[in-house]
């Protein structure tokens, strides 16, 4: 009760009403859809970028080597990282987050739709990725910001609402993976690349059209100063500049070895993709088929469910005040739900059950909307150890899920160019990757908010989001290694590597653990 009490008198002074859903600001969840929004795009794009590059130009595909496939795919990926630095600063400096959020979202669909006339011209899809690049770098780190600001540094709730938080970008990214994934592989390329543009526009809107419900969070600069001197804001208590040095520190540290975690993690993208292409039996017949089919529509309508139940409490509370944002969140939720039925009764028709490749993408999602609301509860009642021995647990269990790889895929020859393992290991190393994700990603996200100066927030961020994409360039790099490694090696020699590096760095940290805890100061 007196956790609720502090959390409404911070809204309170920013200017923000006290309309709660599920125990959090009801701003949260508004965050939740636009961001849910944006890595639908993001992923359901990125779903279909190794493969349609690796695929044969029968099937509409570039037919590239996967070599140079995994070079782009890792270009990509680090640029769209590096981005938010320069969309950080000018948030902090000249925009506030709230209009650098909109015109990310705005290039972003620029971006998807050039993507979708790569069929006419392969500059297109060039030009679509390079806005790709951009938009997400104003949209990114402020976002993430917005969210951290919701909550004071000190409430128990706020590691649990960027828990919450990252729920909605991984319905977001599951939804994309899974819709754009399947109408990319079985219909038509630029249909996939397209759908994804789609939806990060109502994404945009909806947001756009609840601004006002943040009061003065996510404001340019001229407009805070505005804030403060009319008494809506106040000022930020002053903090000693060695507390600032030393969680500034933490923040560092938690940095360095997030790059170990992604390095590993981003392979998912890129040499996992490879491996459920050409290593992975896809094809199910008889019994088995049918099962799958029921298993994927459970998959396609059970997260559709659970966010259409957010989007139903949200509704109650802002619907009046802001009916345009319900109105726009509400078309595309019908738009997905068909698109999801479609899929459904489009497979239960076939004749034959084959899995597209971007499929096993989508565990990793599905693992976290069922897994998250469970870690977010142990979090905030159940045990709360500190942000780098959370950070250790990330790092170990995905190395795990390498390991699980690497012994499911021991028995492929060395050199081997395909094979027909089992399906099992790839979602057994999904669901080790994801509770290792649910330990550091929301978390990090959490303590970079809790530990940056409020006005060096964006910077921060995008600081966090240059050691991701620091991470996904090594990925990219290490996974162009694939075949190199499995002619000289094994492919489970390969994945073995990946099962090391993070396990290795994550006892690192929770030998450093102690210091860095008194280096935060009180920071939980």
């Amino acid at each position: 009760m007196e956790e609720n009490k502090k959390l409404i008198a911070h809204l309170n002074k920013q200017g923000i009403g006290d309309q709660m859903v599920m125990g959090h600001p009801a701003g949260l969840f508004v965050l939740f859809f636009t961001e849910m929004w944006e890595r639908f795009s993001y992923y359901g794009m990125r779903a279909l970028l190794t493969i349609f590059l690796i695929s044969k130009v029968l099937d509409g595909g570039w037919e590239w080597s996967r070599e140079d496939a995994m070079q782009l795919f890792g270009l990509y990926t680090m640029l769209v990282y590096f981005t938010p630095l320069l969309g950080g600063i000018i948030a902090d400096k000249l925009t506030g987050f709230k209009k650098a959020i909109v015109l990310g979202a705005l290039i972003m669909t620029l971006g998807h739709a050039a993507m979708a006339l790569e069929g006419i011209n392969q500059n297109f899809f060039y030009v679509g990725l390079l806005f790709m690049i951009l938009g997400n770098g104003l949209f990114k780190p402020n976002i993430s910001s917005m969210v951290g600001q919701l909550y004071p540094d000190s409430s128990a709730k706020k590691d649990a609402g960027y828990t919450i938080f990252y729920m909605g970008i991984n319905a977001g990214a599951f939804l994309g993976m899974l819709l754009c994934g399947y109408i990319g592989e079985k219909v038509g390329w630029h249909y996939g690349f397209g759908l994804a543009g789609i939806f990060m526009f109502f994404g945009m809107l909806q947001f756009y059209f609840a601004t006002k419900l943040f009061g003065t969070i996510g404001e340019s600069p001229k407009e805070k100063r505005e804030a403060i001197s009319k008494g809506i804001e106040k000022e930020e208590e002053a903090i000693p500049s060695n507390v600032k040095r030393d969680r500034l520190i933490v923040v560092g540290v938690l940095m360095f070895f997030s790059i170990f975690f992604f390095l590993s993690f981003e392979q998912a993208g890129g040499s996992m993709s490879i491996f459920a292409k050409d290593y992975t039996q896809r094809v199910l017949e008889g019994s088995a088929g049918t099962i799958f089919k029921w298993v994927d529509a459970l998959l396609t309508l059970f997260p559709l469910v659970i966010i259409t139940w957010v989007l139903v409490g949200l509704a109650k509370k802002i619907y009046t005040k802001y009916p345009v944002t319900i109105i726009f969140t509400a078309i595309s939720f019908i738009l997905v739900w068909a698109l999801g039925i479609w899929k459904i009764t489009r497979e239960f028709n076939a004749l034959e059950t084959e899995i597209t490749a971007s499929w096993f993408q989508i565990l990793n999602s599905f693992f976290i909307i069922t897994l998250a609301s469970t870690f977010s509860k142990v979090w905030e009642k159940v045990w709360n150890p500190s942000g780098p021995i959370k950070f250790a647990l990330g790092l170990i269990l995905v190395g795990i899920g390498f390991a699980v790889l690497a012994y499911g895929s021991q028995d492929i020859p060395q050199g081997a160019a395909a094979a027909s393992v089992s399906m099992l290991w790839l979602v057994l190393a999904y669901f080790f990757h994801t509770t290792g994700e649910l330990c550091l990603s929301p978390v990090g996200l959490s303590y970079v908010s809790k530990l940056s100066p409020k006005n060096l927030l964006g910077l921060i961020f995008g600081l966090w989001f240059c050691a991701s994409a620091i991470a996904n360039g090594l990925a990219g790099l290490s996974g162009s290694l694939i075949d190199k490694i499995s002619a000289e090696h094994s492919i489970s020699y390969f994945f073995g590597i990946f099962a090391i590096l993070p396990a290795a760095a994550g006892l690192v940290l929770i030998a450093l653990s102690p210091i860095l805890k008194k280096l935060m100061h009180g920071i939980r």
